[in-house]
């Protein structure tokens, strides 16, 4: 794969998605349901493990890359020796079937163009069994099957099919692939005008319905439209980017599998849907989370994958080179098995957020579950954890983490006096809890604050500092006026900034257990943003938003992080996290313009 990671555009159907490259090549589209054994192979690969490439026979003078508006119809327009093509990318939604279908039209001149077709399963290790019959080519490698429909003449050979073929002003080909069951019959072919009609009229409706109408409502909107495309529709799960391994350091060894839904996104995302009039998301996430943390509390995971399944083992595939190099390629994630403190805060958290932000209650269903949630944290609150970052190093008495049980107390107790939570049996309980939060609030203040630095740091009697405590004012642990919270965000300015941008922690083997470096983080970045909000610091907050918005890539979408010494983004892509965060700074950005008038 030649193209950068921020070279790509997202297409999806809400079951899967597929990337697009500004050079008209999709290197990475998995099969619906995430499954990883029948996917194209991902952008770890390079060209030689799978692609679907479509290109002009000559030189390449110009492209332009852009979505339709507010949809996710992708359009590259090429223009060569010979003329301009455009080519349309779009997965039709539909909840029975997944397709992408490719439109290459004459713009003018005459063109010609070339379609290379290399599919591979199990990520990149399986080539398929290729059939070819009248207009359609099969391929076929153990549970999964593609079908691809088409007018062109194809020809078959061992690692694919190709075609060369030429194409006027007004012209235009269709290509179809569809993914289906090995096992099942392929579906039929499609009417393409009508399902880019139809997907057209589904992305315009569901953009039409965001609230927000403030100054950043392009970005706002392009980011709920990304997020949107993360959601795995049949049970309302939002992955935290669709790609795996691609590297937080060109390079290294920090390369992870993001294609699973965690935790800690919760509050985040039902902020941001709820914020933005996405009703009906943030119920679907909101009854995913109660469903999949449903149980023995001491066996809740901080991550799970899109159908709430908890086995995320993680692999190393040792026959894909890498992004660049970097390796080892992951997929699974081991991080699934460690005790990340901070969950329980997130996911009561989410359902009081939920409550008042308008969802339907359903505490008369949820009151035994909190109540043995909240009891496993007065149990384990006191323990070290692997903190929000999963570092690989040891378990710390992370600061986040405490602050987060903090958060998990004070829910419970706001569920049960604001909104009657376990009734007879809560109001009895809520005594105790105030007892147990405040305990918990003067242990983090003791020892999570460092008085020779003024600040909060990563973890218990530690000088090193961590972005994830500027969460604080978030959670309502502390007001943002307070002299330790803003000694806190003067620290991490002055030590954890990187060219304005900002670094979850110093990057140290001894602290996650890993070699190299990282890229600074996107969403604390923005988090910094908030800070600023939060204490008046306005055009500041403003410059440094704008700042954010022009590492977005031609359309629109963030990875994980920033690499400013290369210029480029690194990490999964596009990944949610960052677009959460990009909407939920505009709301209190917009939220501060509504009060000041």
């Amino acid at each position: 794969m030649a193209s950068k990671i921020e070279d790509y555009g997202i297409v999806g159907d809400t079951q899967t998605v597929a990337l697009v490259s500004k050079t008209g090549s999709i290197d990475w589209l998995c099969a619906p349901r995430f499954d990883s054994d029948a996917c194209f192979a991902s952008l770890v690969g390079y060209d030689e493990h799978g692609r679907w490439a479509i290109r002009p026979g000559s030189p390449i003078r110009a492209t332009r890359q852009a979505y339709d508006g507010d949809t996710l119809i992708l359009v590259t327009e090429f223009t060569c020796d010979g003329g301009t093509a455009r080519l349309v990318d779009f997965m039709p939604p539909s909840g029975d079937r997944s397709d992408i279908i490719r439109q290459v039209e004459g713009v003018s001149g005459t063109v010609s163009l070339a379609m290379e077709l290399e599919p591979r399963f199990g990520y990149g290790a399986d080539r398929p069994f290729i059939r070819q019959d009248a207009g359609t080519v099969t391929f076929t490698a153990g549970p999964g099957s593609l079908r691809l429909h088409s007018n062109l003449c194809v020809h078959v050979s061992d690692r694919g099919v190709s075609a060369d073929f030429t194409l006027g002003a007004g012209d235009r080909t269709d290509l179809q692939l569809a993914w289906f069951p090995s096992h099942r019959p392929a579906p039929p072919p499609l009417d393409v005008a009508r399902e880019r009609a139809r997907t057209a009229a589904f992305w315009d409706a569901w953009a039409k319905r965001c609230s927000y109408r403030g100054r950043y409502r392009d970005a706002v909107v392009r980011s709920l439209l990304t997020l949107k495309a993360l959601t795995y529709a049949p049970t309302g799960a939002i992955v935290a980017a669709p790609t795996a391994s691609l590297p937080e350091a060109l390079g290294g060894v920090r390369n992870w599998d993001y294609r699973f839904c965690w935790l800690r996104d919760a509050t985040l995302t039902l902020h941001a849907l709820m914020f933005a009039g996405y009703v009906d998301e943030a119920a679907a996430f909101r009854d995913w989370l109660i469903r999949t943390t449903a149980g023995d509390p001491t066996e809740t995971q901080i991550m799970y994958d899109i159908h709430g399944g908890r086995r995320l083992t993680e692999l190393e595939l040792d026959w894909l080179p890498g992004y660049e190099g970097s390796r080892p390629v992951r997929i699974g994630n081991a991080a699934a098995e460690q005790f990340q403190l901070d969950i329980y805060g997130e996911v009561l958290s989410a359902l009081y957020v939920g409550l008042g932000l308008g969802l339907q209650a359903a505490h008369t269903d949820v009151w035994p579950g909190t109540a043995a949630l909240i009891g496993h944290v007065a149990r384990v609150w006191q323990q070290p954890d692997d903190g929000i970052w999963e570092v690989r190093g040891g378990r710390r008495h992370f600061t986040h983490s405490k602050v987060m049980a903090w958060v998990a107390v004070d829910r419970a107790i706001k569920l049960i006096e604001e909104f009657g939570f376990g009734a007879d049996a809560g109001r009895a309980l809520a005594p105790r809890l105030k007892v147990l939060r405040e305990r918990i609030h003067e242990d983090v203040c003791e020892r999570g604050f460092n008085p020779r630095l003024g600040a909060f740091t990563q973890s218990y009697d530690s000088e090193a500092l961590d972005a994830s405590v500027l969460l604080i004012p978030h959670t309502g642990f502390l007001p943002a006026n307070d002299p330790r919270v803003q000694g806190t965000v003067a620290a991490i300015e002055h030590h954890l900034l990187r060219d304005g941008f900002v670094r979850r922690y110093a990057t140290d083997d001894r602290v996650d257990g890993l070699p190299g470096s990282e890229g600074t983080f996107l969403a604390c970045t923005f988090w910094l943003a908030d800070n600023y909000v939060f204490a008046g610091r306005i055009e500041e907050a403003r410059a440094l938003y704008d700042r954010m918005l022009q590492l977005r890539n031609h359309l629109g979408l963030l990875a994980e992080e920033f690499e400013p010494r290369l210029g480029r983004q690194v990490g999964n892509f596009p990944q949610g996290f960052s677009h959460l965060a990009l909407v939920t700074t505009a709301h209190l950005l917009e939220s501060h313009d509504d009060a000041t008038g």
